[in-house]
Order: C-alpha cells, then sequence, then structure tokens
C-alpha cells in the first residue's frame, strides 16, 4: 500500500521543533542591604503583553526606584527578546534578569523586578547579583512544559491516495486542516513537528525524489 502513493509535497514553515513554556506565574521577595526587590514571572503569547504587563506592574508600584524587565517573546533562540535596566546602570539589571529566563530553556515568558531603594548602593556586581538572585528565584516557582510546536505540510497526489494519506497522519498524530478537489487532490495538513520526517518515511521514495521544497521563514 505505500509504494501507491505518488505525489508532491512543500513545507511551508519551518520552526523550533520543541521547548518549555511556562504554565502559571511565579513570585520572588527579598531585601538586599535594605533595597527590596519583589521579583514576577509570567507567561506571555506576545510582546504586546509583556509590555502591557509591564506597564501594569509599574502603575502598582508607582513609587518605587527602578521597575526592570526582560522577555523572551518566542521560542528560546528567538530574536524576539528585550530587557530595560530601568535607570539602573547598564547591564546590572535587564541583562541579569534576561539572562535568568535564557538559563531556564523557557520561551515564551517575561520577567520584571521591582527595586525599592533602602539607601546603600549595591554597586554593580552587587546589583547584577541581586536581579539575578531575584529573577531567577521567581522563575524557579513557575512550573514548566513542553510545548507541542506543528508544521504546515501541502501535498498533491491522485485521489487513490487519500485514505493513505489520512492513515498515516493519524498514526502520526496529524490531520488535515483543509483539502480540495480537482484533478488531482490538494491538501494542507498539520502534524508535530516531531514526527514530520517519521511521516516523510512512510512516503515513496520516487516520490520524494521529485518534490520541490518551498520553506517560508
Amino acid at each position: 500500500m505505500q509504494g501507491a502513493f505518488s505525489g508532491q509535497w512543500s513545507l511551508e514553515s519551518s520552526k523550533q521543533v520543541s521547548y518549555l513554556v511556562p504554565v502559571d506565574s511565579g513570585e520572588y521577595e527579598q531585601v538586599i542591604k535594605r533595597s527590596r526587590f519583589i521579583a514576577r514571572v509570567r507567561p506571555i503569547d506576545s510582546v504586546e503583553t509583556a509590555i502591557q504587563w509591564f506597564a501594569d506592574v509599574h502603575a502598582e508600584f508607582p513609587d518605587a526606584r527602578h521597575v526592570c524587565w526582560a522577555y523572551i517573546a518566542g521560542a528560546p533562540g528567538s530574536s524576539q527578546q528585550s530587557m530595560s535596566d530601568a535607570g539602573e546602570p547598564s547591564g546590572t539589571a535587564g541583562r541579569p534578569i534576561l539572562n535568568s529566563l535564557q538559563h531556564s530553556g523557557a520561551g515564551e515568558v517575561a520577567a520584571v523586578v521591582v527595586r525599592y531603594f533602602g539607601g546603600i548602593k549595591l554597586g554593580a556586581g552587587g546589583l547584577t547579583r541581586a536581579y539575578s538572585g531575584t529573577a531567577s528565584k521567581a522563575m524557579n516557582q513557575v512550573q514548566l512544559c513542553p510545548k507541542v510546536v506543528y508544521q504546515t505540510l501541502s501535498l498533491r497526489f491522485p485521489f487513490a491516495d487519500e485514505q493513505y494519506l489520512r492513515h498515516c497522519l493519524e498514526q502520526e498524530s496529524g490531520r488535515i486542516i483543509s483539502i480540495r478537489y480537482e484533478e488531482q487532490v490538494y491538501a494542507r495538513c498539520e502534524l508535530p513537528a516531531t514526527r514530520v520526517n517519521r511521516f516523510l518515511q512512510k512516503l515513496p521514495h520516487r516520490m520524494l525524489s521529485q518534490t520541490v521544497v518551498n520553506e517560508v521563514s
């Protein structure tokens, strides 16, 4: 039955196969040399969500000296990352907070650290350790779980192969998103990215040898 499938497919998108995301929020507070540090971590689904949350936290603590933050809006290696020292010496607040997020291995996450100045200067090293440590301990309160990343494929094949395709998709937890019947069958399918290669291995070599792959960033 496998040898009967003959068609074309194209890869529409390429994403990191899997990564961890937070499923809840975390908070940690500590006092270091009379300065009060309050860290919060939460999941985010976009840059806009993160920015609005930082504004909300700033409004909640209007008399705080500094409200520093960082976020990773996509996968851990995503370019959608940013940070703010919020008036602290450059590199002593936002960068340590971002590093704590990066070290967790999580994506789609944001952290904010509020500081009430206690009258004693901590120095660059002390600030870096304070922001990093407080953010990391808040991050430790967060439960992480793997995110299922789906890959989308476009396929063209003869009518006789539809049931075989559906069978292969079902085996790999995939599904047909849309289907169109013309001189042949045109289908858009999705399945977990970790199973794409196994799915493609079920297709005959003669079909793959004629494949044109179009990757969309």
